[in-house]
């Protein structure tokens, strides 16, 4: 059993470390207090392969592995957390059910120049009225000649600011499950950005609520197979949770660094607080969890690069990951006492970030369900 990561991964974790550092670190502040949509964000992890992180070369990706994919999102994440959801969606919710379920005409029109970064992705599933029950959607798609008419309300959806394609998925049936995946350019007639969410974290990446009133698209926009998009979801949402793990990951590390840097300077009755019993096992505890969570994250990476059933797997490690930032965070803003109150500290910040990585891409609750169905044997 190998637990070493190989030069590549050393060299991803550099790279994307010393880019986020450089690029998104002095600007982080500054787009969380004005919730303004940093395009340029996107546009420099494009140049540098971080849209297309796991997708072929041949299809404009950098071809890397799922390791150095959530690798990717767990340093951008270290940073800021909107810039790790930024290339999550359009990574694992976007790039991956196009590669997995798409044509080859649609690889050609849509991947290549999502993984390159030349277009932006977003993902429509939940709805006003549907969110852990996704199957109770109400947005409906009907062909009619060569063009399906999508008609509803999307919400909660990432990247639909400067996102040229959604993928999005309706009711073609009657049945529950009768839901179709389809790939709607943002250009399309009848598209509509309706609201955009004023949120407590994550404040640099927009969250919008869409609108389909008889929107147009051509035939070929199906996604898979008529009646099959449930499962494309589901598998989706598979991999997607990797990288919600894997940001998780990212703002519990940075808590971790801000503890032990603040406690390593501050003084209270004559000593430094590192030297204190109670804050020695909160980082203990911290650490602990993080380097636990890591092994999680990367082991659901690993089982999908082999196209292994990874279903458990990456429900493990978003439950345990995101839990385990939200103890982490909770536990630097009381190492920093009232100073982690205050957004002059960056603990703050990561305290309103990371409780998103408990609710979306399935809360904790759905986590536990997907958990318990496998370890009682249903799935």
């Amino acid at each position: 059993m190998d637990f070493s990561l190989s030069e590549t991964h050393d060299l991803t974790r550099k790279m994307v470390r010393d880019f986020a550092e450089r690029e998104i670190a002095p600007e982080s502040r500054k787009y969380d207090e004005s919730q303004e949509v940093p395009s340029h964000w996107a546009t420099k992890m494009a140049g540098l392969g971080l849209l297309g992180v796991f997708v072929p070369e041949k299809f404009g990706g950098a071809g890397l592995d799922g390791i150095c994919y959530a690798i990717v999102i767990e340093e951008l994440s270290r940073v800021d957390a909107s810039a790790g959801v930024i290339a999550a969606v359009n990574n694992g919710l976007v790039c991956d059910p196009i590669l997995t379920f798409g044509t080859e005409e649609q690889k050609r029109e849509w991947l290549v120049p999502l993984a390159r970064g030349a277009k932006l992705g977003a993902y429509a599933l939940t709805e006003p009225g549907s969110g852990s029950d996704a199957a109770a959607m109400r947005t409906t798609a009907k062909l009619e000649g060569k063009e399906w008419i999508l008609d509803g309300t999307k919400q909660f959806v990432t990247n639909a600011h400067d996102a040229d394609l959604v993928v999005v998925y309706a009711r073609t049936g009657s049945e529950k499950y009768d839901i179709s995946a389809f790939l709607v350019p943002t250009d399309a007639r009848g598209f509509t950005r309706l609201k955009k969410e004023d949120k407590m974290g994550i404040r640099a990446s927009d969250t919008m609520t869409l609108g389909f009133d008889h929107c147009r698209i051509p035939a070929g926009n199906l996604l898979g197979t008529k009646g099959k998009g449930f499962n494309i979801a589901l598998a989706t949402l598979d991999g997607g949770r990797i990288g919600i793990a894997a940001q998780a990951l990212g703002i519990g590390q940075r808590a971790l660094e801000e503890s032990l840097k603040y406690s390593l300077e501050r003084e209270a009755f004559g000593s430094k607080i590192a030297e204190f019993q109670a804050i020695q096992w909160k980082l203990a505890d911290m650490a602990t969890e993080i380097d636990a969570a890591r092994i999680l994250t990367y082991r659901a990476a690993w089982m999908k690069d082999r196209g292994v059933k990874h279903t458990y797997e990456s429900s493990a490690a978003k439950l345990f990951a995101s839990e385990a930032a939200h103890r982490a965070v909770d536990a630097a803003v009381q190492i920093h006492g009232g100073y982690g109150f205050i957004k002059d500290y960056v603990v703050e910040k990561l305290y309103r970030d990371q409780r998103i990585t408990e609710l979306y891409e399935g809360t904790s609750e759905v986590q536990r369900l997907v958990i318990a169905r496998s370890v009682l044997g249903k799935s």
